[in-house]
Order: C-alpha cells, then structure tokens, then sequence
C-alpha cells in the first residue's frame, strides 16, 4: 500500500510578500523586461530579424498563466502565441485551464499531443542490452521536457518570435526544472520571484482563483505535487531559501527561527546544493564563455 509523502510545514514561516505599492512595480518592471526581450530587433550572421511574438508553453498552472498574462499586457494579444503539450500524464483540468487561458486572454494557440513525439524518440534508442528497458521513467521525462522546448523553437523559428520562459525562483534554486528542456528559453521574465510571491502577483492581475490555488505538479510522470516531491510546501521552502541560500541566515538558525525540522532546512539547502550545475554555464576553456 503507497504511502502519503511526508510535506513539512514551518509553524512561523517568513511573509515573503510584497506590499500594496511593490506590487504595482513589480508588474510594471515584469512588462519593461518583457517588452525588452520580445520587442526588438536582432542580428545574426549578418541577417536582421525583427522579434515581435512571444512564444509561451501553457501547462494551466499558476506561473505560466501569470506570464501569459503579462505578455498581453505587456505586447498585446496579437504579439503573444500560447502552445498546450499535453502528455500521457498531464491532467484533464490543468489541459483545460491551459486552453481556457489562451481563450480567455484572445491570443492565438494551438494544441500539440507530444506522446507520439516523445515514444518516437525514446523508441529510437538503441538496445544496448543493458537491461530490458533501455529507456526508464526518468529518461522519458526529460524527453518530454525537452520536447516541448523543441516545438516552442520550431515555433518561433516560423513567426520571429521569442520563447518566454515560465520558471519561479522557487524552483529554480530547488533544481526542479531541466536545463535543456524548461530551462532552455530566450527570458524569464519571473524567475526572480519565489512561489509565494508568484501567486500573489497573479491574483493582483486578475488569474483565476482555482488556477493560483492549484497545489503545482510536474505534470510528468513523478507522482504527487511539487510539494510532495520536495518535502516540503511552498512557504516553508521560499522561506529557507530567502533566509539560508539568498540570505545570511545559518540553516540551524533558519529552522529555530521558522519552527521547522532542521532535517528540512538542511534537505532544502541540499537540493540547492546539488542542483548547482543545473544553473551553470558547461565547462570550458573558453574564458569568455561566461561574459
């Protein structure tokens, strides 16, 4: 019989929300950067190309919905693209919420089942008589990561259009995001905010109650929430991170601060730790890879 995954909840987690006035300027500094990244014009091996669309994957969720969101705000409906990629795990609600959002908002959208894609792919691979599956859970997961950034890129590729990612702090710093699927975008317009601060922007500019409600999920084939996967909800841990791994704070103190296990902190700052190469550029001798 499985098991609920323990969720560790701090009895005095830290109020990482912004004030009434901070929140106006922070929707105000999301479009600028927005706008910035989308609208412009760029040049590659002597050919000019102007950018004008903002590609966005819509997953129904809470972070990619309040980037949809401000892409309208910040393009118009005519410059924003949604595209759902729904896979054999994804849910019938969050699906539904994808399309109801890019419906809602006016902009253009199209729907891609990306199983046969992604059994196309891993089928592809050879046996290398290692064991009897060569392709795992795991390895089918990334696969359909990546595959969707792979149709975002053959999107914008046809409409010069940029891809804007959809990744929060939370998870960013947690390592729950793949860096060649996506992590792989053109701007992260809110990657700076932790979840906390993701939700309660998203009520400020009008996003569905049910959908900043919804408890996050991979939506591939891990089971259970984000929250259960990590162990830990989402104040707790957007807590740890602004005190230990974005702040001073010595993870001991943290936990005596937020009245949480030092079991839990100390699993937060690990996934941080390990997840490191994650966030970083590949290894090179080229000195001027990182400027």
């Amino acid at each position: 019989m499985a098991t609920t995954p323990t969720v560790r909840t701090a009895d005095e987690p830290l109020d990482v929300r912004f004030t009434d006035a901070e929140l106006d300027a922070e929707r105000e500094r999301i479009l600028s950067v927005i706008e910035e990244h989308v609208a412009g014009e760029v040049e590659r091996m002597d050919v000019s190309r102007e950018l004008d669309t903002a590609v966005v994957g819509l997953s129904g969720g809470v972070d990619s919905t309040l980037v949809a969101y401000l892409a309208v705000e910040a393009l118009g409906t005519e410059n924003v693209y949604g595209i759902v990629m729904p896979s054999e795990a994804s849910g019938d609600e969050t699906m539904s919420d994808a399309e109801r959002v890019a419906s809602d908002l006016g902009i253009d959208y199209d729907v891609v089942e990306i199983q046969p894609i992604v059994d196309t792919i891993t089928d592809a691979l050879p046996d290398h008589g290692e064991r009897d599956d060569p392709v795992g859970r795991f390895q089918r997961d990334l696969t359909a990561l990546r595959t969707r950034t792979l149709l975002e890129y053959l999107n914008v590729m046809e409409m010069n259009g940029v891809v804007v990612g959809t990744s929060n702090r939370s998870e960013w710093l947690t390592g729950h995001f793949d860096k060649y699927g996506d992590a792989a975008v053109d701007c992260q317009p809110i990657l700076h905010l932790y979840k906390g601060q993701v939700r309660q922007l998203s009520r400020y500019v009008g996003v569905p109650d049910r959908i900043v409600e919804r408890k996050a999920s991979p939506e591939i084939g891990a089971a259970g929430t984000d929250e259960e996967n990590l162990g830990a909800d989402y104040e707790t841990i957007d807590s740890v991170l602004a005190l230990t791994v974005d702040g001073p704070v010595s993870p001991g103190r943290t936990a005596e601060l937020l009245g949480v296990a030092a079991e839990t902190v100390e699993r937060i700052v690990s996934l941080y730790e390990q997840s490191d190469m994650e966030r970083t550029f590949l290894p090179s001798l080229d000195l001027r890879a990182g400027t």
